[in-house]
């Protein structure tokens, strides 16, 4: 118990350590070569199919996460899985407060998108990237650790991880985000949810001891 708790604290400090590089390096524009570097090259493989898939693929990150959301939280309730409805909760309304408190205050503009609209919002750290790697991380945590079968928890990982990499490369593909926006994104996700689970750990040790 007492090693996860280190670990996730060791994970949260590194989190912090390489967010506050990237969004150092956001602010003085030093990330310039390497967003337009990914942007170009990911740009080239562009077709109408593909273009269809992202658009599916980010939506999986914006509004058919709210869904999503919406639905576990009314299963787990039903299911009375309090402390999972819990720990839900609170990722995302943590998630929530990071995503908006760090957009404001960077004020990073849009880059020019290759498809759709410009977001309203401002562009550093993404939130499809934040808000996917904290639910589809944590729903993947809160399933694996009530399933028994290795195979099946590998599969619940794998397929979590890939769809918050899928989420992250869409948004670079359809132009919306800076690659960095979404480095920072998944930066500030790790961060958050290896606090909650040290804390997590923390509660739990004090409540076993005699």
């Amino acid at each position: 118990m007492e090693t996860v708790t280190a670990l996730c604290l060791a994970v949260a400090v590194l989190a912090l350590f390489f967010f506050s590089w990237i969004a150092e390096s956001v602010t003085e524009q030093r990330t310039k070569t390497f967003d337009l570097f990914v942007r170009t090259h990911i740009h080239h493989y562009a077709s109408p199919p593909l273009t269809r898939l992202m658009f599916g693929i980010t939506w999986l990150g914006g509004d058919g996460l709210i869904i999503a959301a919406i639905l576990v939280l009314i299963i787990f309730v039903w299911l009375r899985w309090r402390r999972a409805t819990v720990w839900m909760l609170v990722t995302l309304a943590g998630a929530l407060v990071l995503d908006l408190s760090l957009k404001y205050a960077f004020h990073r503009m849009r880059p020019t998108p290759y498809f759709g609209p410009v977001p309203r919002t401002y562009s550093f750290p993404s939130g499809h990237a934040l808000f996917s790697f904290c639910f589809y991380g944590v729903l993947a945590g809160l399933l694996a650790g009530r399933i028994r079968s290795l195979p099946l928890r590998i599969f619940i990982w794998t397929s979590a991880a890939l769809l918050v990499l899928a989420i992250g490369l869409s948004r670079i593909y359809l132009g919306v985000h800076y690659p960095s926006d979404v480095v920072g994104g998944y930066l500030t996700a790790t961060l958050w949810v290896a606090t909650m689970v040290a804390l997590d750990r923390l509660h739990v040790q004090s409540k076993n001891r005699p």
